[in-house]
């Protein structure tokens, strides 16, 4: 879509991290920008030094109550939202499938993949009404490559978010709807401490291959959702190394297609 003629982003985990680098992506191109962050904290930070393009709302994207209020609270403000970003969500404890306590991968799955559901249901109806907008979900390049050990429910929800995105994408491209599924790698961000003030528990997964706390700036990853949005990529991938890891599934995959065709 044409960001010039965009004039309302709202934007969940947008109080910092890949949120915020987002948002000031999208308000250095013109636009107004809704943040909407649990973290009543960071959102006043965020207020205090940024102007008057930013608003803020304090969400909880669990609840939907509460994502009715904040987007009357939004438009009020700026207007139609334009631009939706489900970005809000909690990351990986290291434990492995079989011995992740149901409350914990229940609230992984209601913040990273229901989540995403909840601001689509908000916003999603109204877009397709006017025919025009266009929605980003945040999954994670772990939804686009192989299960790894210490990240099976996280991955299982970033690949959800993957795949609801492709076939919200076929619904709202008749409508002049944009969707693009947002799939990065490791971004300097607040997933860890997130994770824990929303009730997940964060393990030592630094044996992991992978983590640890270097990653890419968030403005960068700003710059990439922005341009994916002007684009209307269907995917937007931050780290094009992590390619090779999806090459090594489809191997995987087309290798077990082989094996299974019928034997004549």
């Amino acid at each position: 879509m044409e960001l010039s003629s965009a004039r309302h982003a709202f934007i969940t985990g947008g109080a910092s991290g890949i949120g915020l680098g987002i948002a000031d992506a999208l308000a250095e191109r013109g636009l107004s920008v809704t943040v909407a962050d649990i973290n009543r904290q960071s959102l006043d930070s965020v207020i205090a030094s940024r102007g008057v393009r930013f608003s803020a709302v304090s969400l909880d994207v669990r609840d939907r109550e509460a994502w009715a209020v904040a987007k009357a609270t939004a438009e009020s403000t700026f207007g139609p939202v334009d631009i939706l970003v489900n970005n809000a969500g909690i990351g990986f404890n290291g434990r492995d499938v079989a011995d992740m306590d149901p409350e914990t991968f229940d609230n992984l799955v209601a913040i990273d993949l229901t989540g995403v559901f909840n601001g689509v249901s908000a916003f999603g109806g109204d877009m397709r009404a006017r025919g025009y907008g266009h929605i980003v979900n945040t999954a994670s390049v772990m939804g686009l490559t192989a299960g790894a050990p210490g990240r099976g429910a996280y991955s299982a929800a970033k690949s959800a978010v993957i795949a609801l995105s492709e076939a919200l994408r076929t619904e709202m491209a008749p409508h002049g709807v944009g969707v693009s599924v947002l799939c990065p790698g490791l971004v300097m961000s607040n997933l860890d401490r997130n994770t824990t003030e929303l009730g997940g528990q964060v393990e030592d997964v630094s044996h992991i291959k992978g983590t640890g706390n270097i990653g890419m700036e968030p403005a960068t990853a700003g710059a990439y959702v922005a341009r994916g949005i002007a684009q209307n990529l269907p995917y937007i991938v931050t780290h094009p190394h992590y390619l090779d890891y999806v090459e090594k599934r489809m191997e995987s995959i087309r290798a077990s297609v082989d094996a299974s065709t019928p034997i004549p």
